[in-house]
């Protein structure tokens, strides 16, 4: 089987157990160089099945990598994914859960998640006029009579966020009103997210151009010390959106599937999610409304920017997002240490 683009992607998972999981995975996974990160207890040993080339780093890596930043990647969450965005010197990085498996298609064919991801980045989006047959790019597919031609090229593609079969991606009080409810529906779509428009975005299944977009894929502070759980894909879904508008690139999302096998506790979910399900109120129009400068014409600027209008913007609600404005900065610093720009013209 075919690997596409093996020396350019990097794998990050996130975990606190044994990989057994990457046994399901391993014709699609194994030609790839993986980044794991342990959370939870650096002591404890973690199985990696046999045949991966991979790197393994814990919080007592984190903390002698980043120094006096470390404390901005979430302990206790598996936002520390980002430290694996990080640290990857690739083109393109895919993330995935350790409970995600691999989905079957219609007629059973097992899905390969990669070279999906990988073809919806490596062709255009389409974010300021929808196609109504989807993506235009797609085999049997092209863009409809009306289409502006002057359009017809697209922009470069940020983001490919991918769905799941089985076990949906709900919230707490939604998976308490529907504790059985899965997701057996395959819909054979991808499309383009459109300018001006927010997403909820989900790190189970998310592959996206680090040099796009890289710099400003910051999952948050949640965890362990913080007030909210569960948002971190969220906030870095709506940051990364805001400045793709901006900057003019585009975000897809739908195919490919994996199958995620695992609901996990509507209860816990709920204590982690309380104060986000207010806050979201406020934080979403917060971000419906915010225009980035047009001095802001990089990943690093834009983030920058954007982390002091979310002090100034949002630190009325609690003073958590003041906190949060110091490790999105705090991020850009460890970002701009592991890779310099001398580094990234060379890569």
């Amino acid at each position: 089987m075919s690997a596409p683009l093996a020396d350019q992607l990097d794998i990050v998972i996130p975990t606190i157990r044994n990989l057994d999981f990457l046994e399901e995975w391993r014709p699609f996974f194994q030609p790839y160089h993986l980044i794991i990160i342990q959370d939870g207890d650096p002591t404890k040993r973690i199985f990696v099945p046999e045949g991966y080339d991979y790197e393994l780093y814990n919080r007592n890596d984190i903390e002698r990598i980043l120094g006096d930043k470390a404390w901005a990647i979430s302990f206790k969450d598996s936002a520390c994914r980002c430290f694996g965005f990080m640290v990857s010197n690739k083109k393109y990085i895919y993330t995935i859960d350790d409970d995600c498996f691999v989905a079957k298609d219609p007629s059973g064919k097992p899905i390969n998640v990669l070279e999906q991801h990988i073809k919806n980045l490596l062709t255009p989006s389409t974010p300021f006029f929808f196609n109504t047959l989807y993506d235009p790019y797609r085999e049997g597919a092209d863009f409809v009579r009306g289409y502006p031609f002057s359009l017809r090229e697209g922009v470069p593609t940020a983001t490919s966020h991918g769905l799941w079969m089985n076990i949906p991606d709900y919230d707490a009080p939604t998976q308490m009103v529907k504790p059985r409810e899965r997701n057996k529906r395959y819909v054979d779509a991808v499309m383009t997210v459109p300018k001006g428009t927010l997403y909820p975005m989900c790190g189970m299944n998310l592959a996206f151009d680090r040099e796009l977009i890289g710099a400003a894929m910051y999952f948050g502070l949640m965890g362990e010390g913080q007030p909210i759980g569960r948002y971190d894909d969220m906030w870095a879904g709506w940051c990364t959106k805001v400045i793709c508008d901006h900057l003019g690139v585009g975000c897809k999302t739908g195919l490919p599937y994996v199958w995620h096998s695992k609901a996990s506790n509507p209860f816990t979910n709920l204590r982690k999610e309380y104060k986000g399900i207010f806050w979201q109120e406020e934080i979403i129009p917060f971000f419906q409304n915010l225009t980035l400068s047009k001095t802001s014409t990089n990943v690093e600027d834009c983030y920058l920017e954007l982390a002091d209008k979310v002090r100034k913007g949002l630190g009325h609600i609690d003073p958590y997002f003041s906190k949060l404005a110091d490790g999105m900065v705090a991020w850009i610093e460890g970002w701009r240490l592991l890779n310099p720009p001398a580094a990234s013209l060379e890569k």
